[in-house]
């Protein structure tokens, strides 16, 4: 058995030129080539600046050229789930609201022939070792197949899921199946016709492999830990004709998007639970449930998330709809328990059509492994602790990611203070803004930690930490700033702010992708700005032209001389 585990394996150099030349000079440098990364190339191209992007994959795209295990698709509708640049869709249509990954490579590509991207960027490039040297004023980059690069400024626009998480799990290597993490799926078809297969996890990539496999497998087992509190999707086909109509409002709703609580174009009502009686509570949540999405989450009542009586309507009524949809009486208590596992809506739920239909099959059965971990994989299969081995053909392992600081802190990051991100950040993470970190002059973060990020539709917060990191870039020229990094202060009143936003609601109540994320022995902490879009734009904003909360390093056009506080 063979199958990738790290990001490096991904690595080689494909030309000697152009973005992939040795020692390459450039403005600023970009890592990732996915929404976040495209978007601020696109935003520092219009400053006149030398931009280039190193990718670790073989194309555009970031999470959707990794993400292309059965069923793989987004949870987020479109046009929400889509680029602001009118280049970008004046001339595009989609096939649906909810586009698999394979509609979304195209899009990729279709932005690619738009906006001419790839000319600036160099593909399986895997960032192992990056450092500021203050002297210079300019970060000094590797590569693990051997290239080395220089920019005056340096964006990590890698995402929350760059690292995967693989338990190690003993007897992998002996297994004598098929086994691949569902973010490291080929591009090859697996056929799974007769086949004994396995999802392991029940996040969102469990949730699509399970509904793909169901219908074909011979067999499926979805091994469970924490049941998904997944919500309908209510996809459907769109015309080409409805969205040309549609597009007259898109300038619109892209505003709307970034004034709503996750960057979608919903937010919060205005009204608590218990202002309305049972029946208008009812008719509420019948009416969020069937316009579908993640309605039921974020345009749910203002209170739910913050007061454990008022959340608890909300799973019942979630409960109720989705027990009618399960046959057997054992896999019903398994995925839609009458008591809740925790709190509804603090973990992210995932958006499902057909996945609680897959258990009325007699090919798919869920196997509760909440008390009986399993301990190894066989020549055959998977142990459990209680000695009870499954036999298999096929296995996804869908266990998520090292989630939201991990694509950080693989990348070999060396502040100027003689430490490593990996190693500052294993007793918490340390931010300013979201975007920036202390002994990182002139590095900035997008779509990562203490960003609004897991709560949001991800090309809403993007966009609005891309332009942020124009401007203030573009500050930096206008000022003659050499570079700027966040003062402890600024960086602690923070973090503190990451917290009080979070204490105040019931995210701190379950361990979860907000707090830290399931790998073992990761701090327990929030890492996302709990506050919403609107908020956290406003928040970041304030800061500018000042530089706010940051210590500068001006430089002397003249003399090249450089005064500092740092």
């Amino acid at each position: 058995m063979s199958f990738r585990t790290e990001l490096k394996e991904n690595a080689f150099r494909r030309e000697s030129t152009g973005p992939y030349a040795d020692n390459l000079s450039v403005d600023a440098l970009v890592v990732g080539a996915g929404f976040g990364g495209i978007f601020c190339l696109h935003e520092l191209r219009k400053l006149g600046l030398n931009t280039v992007i190193f990718e670790a994959g073989n194309e555009l795209g970031g999470t959707w050229r990794w993400n292309c295990y059965p069923g793989a698709g987004v949870d987020s509708e479109v046009p929400e789930y889509m680029y602001s640049i009118p280049e970008t869709w004046k001339d595009w249509n989609w096939s649906t609201n909810y586009p698999s990954y394979d509609e979304l490579r195209r899009y990729f590509d279709h932005v690619d022939g738009v906006l001419q991207v790839k000319k600036d960027c160099a593909f399986n490039s895997v960032v192992i070792d990056a450092q500021f040297d203050v002297k210079e004023g300019r970060w000094h980059v590797k590569t693990a197949d051997g290239r080395s690069a220089s920019a005056r400024y340096f964006i990590v626009a890698t995402g929350f899921s760059a690292k995967r998480y693989i338990p190690e799990w003993s007897g992998m290597d002996k297994f004598k199946g098929i086994v691949h993490h569902s973010s490291f799926w080929p591009d090859e078809h697996i056929d799974v016709r007769g086949k004994r297969c396995a999802v392991i996890g029940t996040g969102a990539s469990g949730v699509q492999v399970t509904q793909a496999w169901g219908p074909t497998a011979g067999s499926l087992k979805v091994f469970q830990r924490t049941p998904n509190l997944a919500l309908p999707m209510k996809r459907r086909a769109l015309t080409v004709s409805e969205q040309e109509e549609a597009k007259k409002s898109y300038p619109e709703l892209f505003s709307l998007r970034e004034k709503c609580f996750g960057g979608f174009l919903y937010t919060f009502d205005e009204r608590d639970t218990f202002d309305d009686n049972e029946e208008e509570r009812q008719a509420f949540y019948e009416k969020l449930w069937d316009e579908g999405g993640f309605r039921f989450w974020l345009a749910n009542y203002k209170d739910y998330l913050f007061d454990a009586k008022a959340n608890r309507p909300a799973y019942d009524f979630w409960s109720k709809k989705t027990r009618e949809r399960i046959g057997d009486p054992k896999q019903r208590d398994l995925l839609a328990p009458l008591e809740p596992p925790h709190h509804f809506g603090v973990k992210r739920p995932s958006l499902q059509s057909t996945y609680y239909e897959q258990f009325n099959r007699p090919n798919v059965e869920v196997i509760d492994i909440k008390n009986n971990n399993i301990v190894g994989f066989t020549e055959n299969g998977i142990e459990l602790q209680d000695g009870a081995v499954h036999e298999l053909d096929v296995i996804c392992i869908a266990t998520g990611f090292d989630i939201s600081t991990g694509g950080m802190t693989n990348m070999g990051l060396r502040s100027i203070y003689g430490t490593a991100l990996e190693d500052e950040w294993k007793a918490g993470a340390y931010t300013y803004l979201g975007t920036t970190v202390r002994g990182y002059p002139n590095m900035f973060h997008l779509y990562g930690p203490h960003g609004p990020t897991l709560f949001s539709n991800g090309p809403t917060t993007v966009e609005i930490q891309g332009r942020w990191i124009a401007h203030t870039i573009k500050q930096m020229e206008r000022q003659n700033i050499k570079y700027i990094n966040p003062t402890r202060e600024a960086i602690e009143t923070w973090k503190k702010r990451i917290n009080h936003l979070s204490d105040i609601t019931l995210f701190p109540t379950t361990k979860s992708t907000y707090m830290g994320g399931s790998l073992p022995g990761k701090v327990f902490e929030q890492v996302n700005y709990a506050g919403g879009e609107p908020a956290y734009a406003q928040e970041i904003r304030s800061v500018l032209p000042n530089f706010d909360g940051f210590d500068i390093a001006k430089s002397s056009r003249e003399t090249g001389q450089v005064s500092s506080k740092i």
